[in-house]
């Protein structure tokens, strides 16, 4: 087993500890995005779908047809309400004030109010991987 599937594999044993809670938005267009051969897409889209209704993840989707509230910027990731990093193409920037992570938490709780969670992400996820000619 390379390093890269042990490190892949050590990320998602995360997914399983009591106590702990995946938040995670994403937009539709991510899984319509053919960046790896089909039947890795077909793979990952099956993970996907999986994972949603376990008790440690919570997975929103904003639907292509739904309205955004705001526009779509770079990803970032908040660690317990006390650190944003954000991603950018050339750096990562890790915001740890009071004032920052709280701008980051309404914008992500505006994206999540236009999300579609549980039945209905798993619907938007089959629908993407019954397009894919494997």
């Amino acid at each position: 087993m390379d390093a890269a599937v042990r490190a892949r594999m050590k990320r998602q044993e995360w997914l399983y500890r009591p106590g702990k809670r995946l938040n995670l938005l994403m937009s539709e267009s991510v899984l319509w995005a053919r960046m790896c051969p089909p039947e890795k897409l077909v793979a990952q889209l099956d993970r996907l779908h999986g994972v949603v209704g376990m008790d440690t993840v919570r997975l929103g989707i904003l639907p292509l047809d739904g309205a955004l509230p705001l526009a779509l910027g770079n990803s970032f990731n908040m660690l317990d309400d006390r650190l944003v990093v954000v991603e950018d193409w050339h750096a990562e920037l890790w915001l740890d004030d009071a004032e920052t992570i709280a701008l980051y938490r309404r914008v992500w709780d505006t994206f999540a109010e236009s999300a579609v969670f549980g039945a209905d992400a798993q619907q938007v996820i089959a629908r993407v991987r019954r397009s894919i000619k494997a």
